[in-house]
């Protein structure tokens, strides 16, 4: 006899009494999350056939190029989130602003803010690799009853009652925590149902990839460029394989499940580093924590920084607890 599989919706509801604070609320989001990732998903897999390939012309925050898609997952996600009259505000990377949502009838009762990355990696879309959205939850922090402020979004990573993501790959998978360890669902197309494929993920506390972009080597601090030469060195376990797909969401995925490091450094080109706190580093990093990994800038854990601005980005070292410690010594040695 077949084994069943726990479906997402199965899981949240087993699961709801260990969310803090919780009436059933975070359940709705995941739950909205989860409704919203399958719409994009239907869009990505379509991507070849219709008009949603290429740029948009427009430019988001960051001063990058929006493609198409990127647009309408920004607009699939909003939509989910806020039909739902569940979450009282919403920051999105491809938003200059956050967003203050007050359902109907409800006075800014709502608990949850949810920042996102509607479609990381989007610039592989052309091409057929995989790309992913990732989702950050937020308790509110200003009195209920009243307007979300930017207060509400610049709140230290440890302080994410949720975050996760989605890749949409070979399979398309639903990744996420609540700070009680990680979980992954793998989308059964013919049904729509999202099914527990992988409980309880752990990445090794050592591995063999490393992923960087090496095209920006000249670029890199010198304790980067010291690290990576120490990766290919051919001693004991090494030379590691280097492994980069240009989707953060695609490369944590890997790396959690067969052990490497990510980084995305400062350099002489992105003083601060690229990708954004809010929506990338600081909901990867509570996942890589909650499943024995660790996630610094390079110094300090990224879920101790305090955010300064909703678009602030940082430098990303994360991965296999040994070799994100290793590529710290070498940053601490070459200052």
């Amino acid at each position: 006899m077949t084994k069943k599989h726990k479906t997402l919706g199965e899981f949240i509801i087993e699961n709801q009494k260990a969310f803090p604070y919780s009436t059933g609320e975070l359940s709705k989001l995941i739950n909205a999350i989860r409704l919203a990732s399958k719409v994009v998903n239907h869009e990505v897999n379509k991507a070849g056939l219709v008009d949603i390939l290429g740029a948009s012309g427009d430019i988001n925050a960051q001063g990058e190029n929006q493609q198409k898609l990127d647009v309408l997952a920004n607009e699939k996600f909003i939509q989910s989130l806020t039909n739902r009259e569940i979450v009282c505000g919403i920051a999105s990377e491809e938003e200059d602003d956050f967003v203050v949502i007050n359902s109907h009838d409800n006075n800014h009762q709502n608990k949850y803010v949810v920042l996102f990355d509607p479609l990381d990696g989007s610039s592989n879309i052309d091409v057929n690799v995989s790309v992913g959205s990732i989702f950050s939850i937020y308790r509110r922090v200003t009195p209920i009853g009243t307007p979300v402020t930017i207060e509400d979004f610049l709140q230290p990573g440890r302080k994410q009652v949720a975050a996760g993501y989605v890749v949409y790959g070979t399979s398309t998978m639903l990744v996420y925590t609540t700070g009680h360890g990680v979980n992954g669902f793998t989308l059964n197309p013919a049904i729509g149902t999202f099914y527990l494929s992988h409980p309880d993920m752990k990445y090794p506390e050592d591995g063999r990839i490393y992923s960087v972009n090496e095209g920006n080597y000249v670029h890199f601090p010198e304790g980067v460029k010291k690290y990576i030469k120490y990766c290919q060195m051919e001693e004991g376990d090494r030379p590691y394989t280097s492994r980069y797909i240009g989707s953060l969401v695609s490369d944590f995925h890997r790396n959690m499940i067969k052990g490497g490091i990510f980084l995305y450094p400062t350099s002489s080109k992105a003083k601060n580093g690229k990708l954004r706190l809010l929506y990338e580093c600081n909901p990867m990093a509570f996942l890589a924590e909650q499943a024995g990994g660790k996630a610094s800038d390079g110094c300090k854990p990224i879920l101790d920084i305090e955010p300064t601005s909703l678009h602030q980005r940082a430098p990303f070292f994360c991965g296999s607890k040994n070799m994100v410690e290793k590529a710290e010594e070498f940053m601490e040695t070459y200052q």
